[in-house]
C-alpha cells in the first residue's frame, strides 16, 4: 500500500478550509467596514505617554486555502517619542506585516489583524488602531503615521506628475488649503529632501528621475504632513552604497527637524547600528530579543541574534567562510508548539521543547526570550 503524502490536501479539505476562512474573514471585514462608528469604541489609554505607539500581543494572520499563516504571532514592543526603533530579522519574519498592520494596509480579506492592540498616541488622546474602522483610519494614515515603502521604483504612480502625487496627500489631510498653498508646500517638501530645482521636479514624471531622487520624493511624500511616526520599510534596498548613506543621513536630519519617531525595518545590521536607538529582533512572527541598540549589539543573548551577528562580515577580520545559521524557518502554516528556533539552535536545552518561554529581563531595557538563558540566570517571570 502506497504511503500517504502528508503534504497533499484533498479537494474536500480545501473546500472545508476555504469555507472556514471565508466565515472568519467576513466577520473581521464586517467589523472594519462599519460606518459612523463612535470614537469611544477605539479610544484607549497609553501605558506610557512617552511612547508614540505600543504594540501589545499583536496577531496578524493570513487565511489561505492550505491553512492559516501566523505572520505576526504575539508581537509586543514600543516606539518611544522622538526615537528610532530598528526592526531586524530574516525575510518572512513579520517585520513588514507588523508595520502594515499599523497602517491597516495588510492585504484583505486574506490578511487580518486577529487580536492584540496597537495603541497610537495622538498627543491629546490615543487610538487603538486594531479597533479603528477603515473610514477613521484614512484620517490617520499619511497624516499621523506615514510609510516609506520598500521599492521606490514602484511606490510612485508612473502616469501622474510628481507634483500631483504630493498635492494629493496634502489636499486629503488639509482640505482648507488653497491650490497655491498646496503647491508651495509640495515644492517646500521637495526642497526639504535636498533635491535641486524643486519647481522643475514638481512638473516631472517619476520615470524622468533617478532611483535616488525617486526615493527622496517618496520620503518627501511621507513627511509632507509632519507625521508623528515614520515607518521606513527598507528605504535603501534598491540604492547603491553612496546613495544609501545620503538617504540615511537625510532621514536622521529630517527626524530631528519635525521631532518624529522612526520604525526602521531592514536586513542590514550596519544600518540598524548606525540609525537605531532601540532594536527589536524578530523571528518567525515573534520578538525574540529587544532592547537598547548598544546592549543588543554589544551583548546579544538569544541564539538567533548571536547567529545574525556572527553571519555579518567584520572589517579586519579574515575568515574562510562567513557563519550561516543551520536549517530553515519552520513551515508558517504548521508552526511547532515549542520554541520556533529550537530546530536551528546549536545551543538548545531539553527545556526548549516546552511551550514558548517567558520574557527574561537582562536589564530594565534588554529583554530576551530563550529557555537556555532563563535556566542559566533564573531571571524574568514565573515558570
Amino acid at each position: 500500500m502506497a504511503k500517504k503524502n502528508s503534504n497533499f490536501i484533498s479537494a474536500k479539505e480545501l473546500r472545508k478550509i476555504s469555507k472556514e476562512n471565508a466565515k472568519i474573514t467576513r466577520e473581521l471585514d464586517k467589523r472594519l467596514s462599519r460606518k459612523h462608528v463612535p470614537e469611544s469604541e477605539y479610544l484607549t489609554t497609553m501605558k506610557d505617554e512617552g511612547n508614540v505607539v505600543e504594540f501589545d500581543d499583536l496577531h496578524t494572520y493570513f487565511f489561505t486555502d492550505v491553512g492559516t499563516v501566523k505572520a505576526v504571532d504575539g508581537v509586543s514592543f514600543n516606539v518611544p517619542v522622538g526615537k528610532t526603533v530598528g526592526i531586524v530579522g530574516e525575510s518572512g519574519c513579520g517585520k513588514s506585516v507588523t508595520s502594515l498592520s499599523l497602517m491597516q494596509l495588510v492585504q484583505r480579506p486574506q490578511g487580518q489583524v486577529v487580536s492584540g492592540e496597537m495603541r497610537l498616541n495622538l498627543g491629546d488622546k490615543a487610538y487603538d488602531v486594531a479597533k479603528m474602522p477603515i473610514d477613521a483610519m484614512r484620517s490617520i494614515r499619511g497624516n499621523v503615521v506615514s510609510m516609506i515603502f520598500q521599492e521606490p521604483m514602484t511606490s510612485l504612480n508612473p502616469v501622474f506628475r510628481i507634483g500631483f502625487q504630493l498635492d494629493e496627500v496634502i489636499k486629503l489631510h488639509n482640505p482648507e488649503m488653497t491650490e497655491e498653498e498646496v503647491k508651495q508646500r509640495s515644492i517646500d517638501a521637495i526642497k526639504m529632501v535636498g533635491i535641486p530645482d524643486a519647481e522643475g521636479i514638481y512638473e516631472r514624471y517619476p520615470h524622468e528621475l533617478s532611483g535616488g531622487m525617486r526615493q527622496r520624493i517618496v520620503i518627501a511624500m511621507a513627511l509632507v504632513c509632519n507625521p508623528r511616526l515614520i515607518i521606513a520599510d527598507e528605504p535603501t534596498t534598491a540604492l547603491d552604497v553612496t546613495i544609501q548613506a545620503q538617504i540615511l543621513e537625510l532621514l536622521r536630519k529630517l527626524k530631528g527637524e519635525i521631532n518624529a519617531s522612526i520604525m526602521l525595518i531592514t536586513h542590514d545590521l550596519g544600518v540598524i547600528a548606525e540609525m537605531a536607538d532601540y532594536v527589536v529582533v524578530m523571528y518567525a512572527g515573534r520578538v525574540v530579543e529587544k532592547g537598547l541598540a548598544n546592549e543588543v549589539f554589544l551583548d546579544p543573548r538569544h541564539p538567533y541574534t548571536i547567529g545574525l551577528m556572527e553571519s555579518k562580515p567584520v572589517i579586519n577580520k579574515v575568515v574562510d567562510r562567513l557563519y550561516s545559521i543551520p536549517g530553515s524557518v519552520p513551515n508558517p502554516v504548521n508552526m511547532p508548539d515549542y520554541c520556533y528556533f529550537r530546530d536551528r539552535c546549536e545551543k538548545c536545552v531539553e527545556r526548549c521543547q516546552g511551550k514558548y518561554p517567558p520574557e527574561c529581563h537582562v536589564t530594565d531595557t534588554h529583554i530576551v526570550s530563550c529557555w537556555r538563558y532563563y535556566d542559566d540566570t533564573k531571571g524574568g517571570g514565573d515558570e
